[in-house]
């Protein structure tokens, strides 16, 4: 975060103030020797959303799949060693609603076969509730900023992973990114954001096979389509002890 002088107005009267800022940077992808994307993001939790995206955007299968990754945080870049490249991937860019210039990579058969997604999870609608009061209290940056997306990785216990940043899909990549670098599972999780819900991050989400994708926010059509397809949960406008499920509600009590 940065601080600047700002002159504020309020009921008509103008005040020198200082206010935070959220900090981005450029944050640039290269497998081997060439670029793969540049994401705007915030420059903390580098490595997670380096693995978190690679894995979300269909370029690995699982965390084996990176041999090294190597940050250069004066020049903002990762330089990627990968044990197989898919380098057809690269020319398979499908760029998303993000905030910045969100990027997918993935191929014909990742739209086309929607694998359901089957599980016997259940989760209270108090409890998710709950999850999303603990959710807003860690939002430690947007407090102080207003300029943060949050996202976490939930089970029906509490919290386990909390990420902030300047776009909702990074803070995602990076829940998974850590998850992933963890070893951990995403079988009978949820996955929490604070930004609408729109189809790429169902199909993010769906890579990890969670089943449950809760926002305070609300959803598109095309990812109520897709949640509905895939037999995700959908809950959107989670707020207070109110909430909206679109799709597969046998899962929330």
């Amino acid at each position: 975060m940065e601080v600047f002088k700002v002159i504020k107005i309020k009921a008509g009267a103008k005040e020198a103030a200082d206010d935070l800022v959220v900090e981005e940077v450029p944050f640039t992808l290269n497998i081997g020797d060439k670029e793969l994307v540049t994401l705007l993001c915030m420059p903390a939790d580098l490595e997670d959303l380096a693995a978190g995206f690679l894995f979300t955007s269909g370029l690995i299968r699982k965390i084996e799949d990176i041999k090294k990754i190597v940050i250069n945080r004066e020049q903002w870049v990762a330089y990627i060693e990968l044990a197989v490249a898919d380098t057809e991937m690269v020319f398979k860019r499908l760029y998303t609603s993000g905030c910045g210039r969100g990027t997918l990579f993935y191929s014909a058969a990742d739209l086309i076969n929607r694998v359901k997604n089957v599980s016997d999870f259940k989760i209270e609608a108090v409890k998710i509730s709950s999850l999303m009061a603990d959710f807003q209290k860690k939002s430690e940056i947007y407090l102080k900023t207003g300029g943060a997306h949050s996202a976490a990785l939930a089970d029906n216990k509490g919290i386990l992973i909390f990420k902030e940043d300047i776009g909702r899909h990074n803070a995602i990549d990076k829940v998974i990114g850590q998850r992933l670098r963890e070893g951990g599972s995403f079988e009978n999780k949820i996955m929490v954001t604070s930004g609408r819900i729109s189809s790429e991050v169902l199909l993010k989400t769906q890579k990890c096979r969670i089943p449950v994708v809760v926002s305070k926010s609300a959803p598109t059509n095309q990812a109520i389509r897709l949640a509905k397809d895939m037999g995700v949960t959908l809950a959107g406008f989670t707020r207070g002890n109110r909430l909206n499920i679109y799709s597969a509600e046998e899962r929330i009590d």
